[in-house]
């Protein structure tokens, strides 16, 4: 694949070897050699698609009717070098009239290679579906959203596997879950919450192929990309693998799912273990930690956004600087959070990304329950010596991330940022209290999360510290009318002010609700209550659920970033079903907006 998993050049392996703190943002091998007749094929038809994609921008010109995206999904539908001989030229270009007429003749509608595939585990109201949402509006509302995943269901088509070299989509062997809209494919991370929601569906044989569809890329690449295209096969996603095969088990008790997913949780977190990723820091106290990082094995344009890429690119002259930026954009893709202030050494600038320079406090987070996940299941399969390993690596890094992460001034957890010179001994960073981002962003709360899966009845943060935390929380600004704003700063990116995103308040109400003291769970019934009442209303006035919601006002959705909002949602519809369950919806309770100005968090007020 062109844009798979690259291989190592030699003077970059010995520069990993011996060099490990200089140049991280260039640590990653980004150029790959086609090592068979299906690479190539790949690289060809990325090519012609990316040629396509440029003209589509030069005859439709940016907005409107353009993305990117929708052009490196197309399939082919002829042989790549006949589509490639009749690509108009590209000056003077073609007219909108040629270019529909091209794309008609040589390509298959975006989205024509999945098939809808009703799941054989959907029923229209299953038994012991939210037993405690009592109100006839929300239950009527929930089933709505239930009913979505018929709607989002499909099944790759057999030609795919048949003809590979004529699709950027990756064969997946069982059923999927598309997000929906512009999203045409699984994606790794939004899976998470697709399957949390399947669960509260009842629908658990589709649950465990969405975890065995993404168990099939770990085998073939190493890793769960980003989504399943094979664009997206240079990077990956926030690692939740081990969590949804958790809420699995959880949930059907199937050891010998556990024991087919289980060596692939193994080569996932080698992955994330892998020189690329991981980074050695010591504290004030002189003790060596590891933590991870994100970065992307990629210096080029994205091809689902390469006009983009291009164009932001456009102002730096050096081609080495272009390459630089290329992979820092990459590289916050891999972070889910495409694209945030949280990245950028300037928040008004995009080309001051320096993602492959930050310990991201939630990477980590996520890594540590990873770890956390392997020791039950290993323990659970009768491995025990692999069981013991993992709950030391999970030990190790929980001191980590409150050795280097945590902040007792301000009670967050602090991504921190290591230094663009190089400046480390022997492979190892000196931390330094400076170095931690004190700007407030959702993420800082995240490992509050982890209170929902103690080891024993060992919490990650104590009743006391999870307090303070709250407290925190509270305090931070981010709490908003209708739920947790993803930072303080309105930069129009999406992981910023005012969009509030479905992950973000899960992960944290979840955690609130684990913490161990009533106002915790107050809070994380508050939020949850916000949060389900923008949904409901948005979608009464949409008939959608959206993939992303403005905070400041019940019933808006988000906007910003580079690409329209869209519609569907896989993990909107997650998460709302998760609260749902969580926290039920008394029968009396109002699931419209609150009226003006009625007091709806501490210290918020309704729009």
């Amino acid at each position: 694949m062109a844009a798979g998993p690259p291989r190592p050049h030699h003077f970059l392996f010995l520069l990993l070897l011996f060099l490990p703190c200089l140049f991280p943002s260039q640590m990653a091998p980004t150029t790959a050699a086609a090592g068979s007749d299906d690479e190539a094929s790949s690289s060809a038809l990325l090519a012609l698609l990316l040629r396509v994609q440029t003209e589509a921008l030069g005859t439709l010109g940016p907005g409107g009717d353009f993305d990117p995206k929708m052009y490196v999904d197309l399939p082919l539908a002829t042989d790549e070098r006949a589509a490639a001989a009749a690509l108009p030229p590209a000056s003077p270009g073609p007219s909108r009239e040629e270019l529909a007429s091209y794309l008609a003749r040589y390509f298959g509608e975006p989205g024509s290679d999945l098939v809808e595939a009703d799941p054989p585990d959907f029923e229209a109201e299953p038994r012991g579906f939210l037993p405690r949402v009592e109100s006839p509006a929300a239950r009527a509302w929930a089933l709505q959203v239930h009913a979505l995943w018929k709607e989002l269901a499909r099944r790759v088509a057999p030609g795919v596997a048949a003809r590979p070299e004529r699709h950027t989509l990756l064969p997946l062997p069982g059923r999927v879950v598309v997000p929906g809209s512009r999203f045409r494919e699984v994606y790794y991370w939004d899976s998470y919450w697709v399957i949390r929601g399947l669960l509260v569906s009842k629908m658990y044989d589709t649950a465990k192929d969405i975890v065995l569809n993404l168990v099939y890329m770990v085998e073939k690449y190493g890793f769960v990309p980003n989504g399943a295209r094979s664009y997206y096969t240079n990077r990956s996603q926030p690692p939740l693998l081990s969590s949804m095969v958790l809420e699995v088990y959880g949930a059907t008790g199937d050891v010998e799912f556990v024991r087919r997913a289980f060596p692939s949780l193994l080569k996932e977190h080698s992955f994330w273990m892998s020189e690329i990723h991981n980074v050695a820091i010591k504290d004030s106290h002189g003790q060596v930690h590891n933590l991870s990082r994100y970065q992307a094995r990629w210096n080029k344009p994205r091809p689902e956004s390469a006009t983009i890429d291009e164009e932001l690119a456009s102002k730096i002259n050096s081609i080495a600087d272009k390459e630089k930026l290329y992979h820092q954009i990459a590289s916050t893709a891999e972070s889910g959070w495409d694209f945030s202030s949280r990245w950028m050494r300037n928040s008004t600038d995009m080309t001051t990304l320096a993602t492959t320079y930050i310990l991201p406090v939630d990477l980590n987070t996520f890594i540590f329950k990873m770890e956390r996940d392997i020791a039950v299941f290993a323990k659970l399969l009768g491995e025990n010596a692999t069981s013991e390993k993992f709950l030391e690596a999970s030990k190790a890094r929980h001191i980590a991330i409150d050795s280097v992460l945590w902040n007792s001034e301000m009670e967050q957890w602090l991504d921190y940022w290591l230094p663009t010179d190089g400046d480390c001994q022997k492979g190892v960073y000196n931390w330094k209290s400076e170095s931690q981002n004190r700007k407030i962003f959702a993420s800082n709360f995240i490992p509050l999360w982890l209170n929902a899966y103690p080891s024993g009845s060992v919490q990650f943060a104590d009743a006391a510290k999870s307090e303070r935390v709250m407290a925190s929380l509270q305090n931070s600004g981010l709490l908003c009318a209708a739920g947790i704003a993803t930072s303080l700063t309105n930069t129009s990116q999406q992981w910023d002010f005012p969009n509030g995103w479905p992950p973000v308040q899960h992960l944290i109400a979840e955690g609130l609700l684990h913490s161990g003291s009533e106002e915790a769970t107050r809070l994380a019934e508050d939020i949850a209550t916000r949060w389900v009442r923008t949904n409901y209303a948005t979608h009464k006035a949409t008939s959608a659920m959206h993939e992303k919601y403005d905070v400041e006002a019940c019933g808006k959705f988000g906007g910003g970033g580079e690409y329209k909002p869209q519609t569907g949602f896989g993990w909107s519809n997650g998460v709302v079903l998760s609260f749902l369950e969580d926290f039920g919806w008394p029968e009396h309770k109002e699931i419209d907006c609150p009226r003006r100005g009625e007091v709806v968090l501490a210290g918020t007020q309704s729009g």
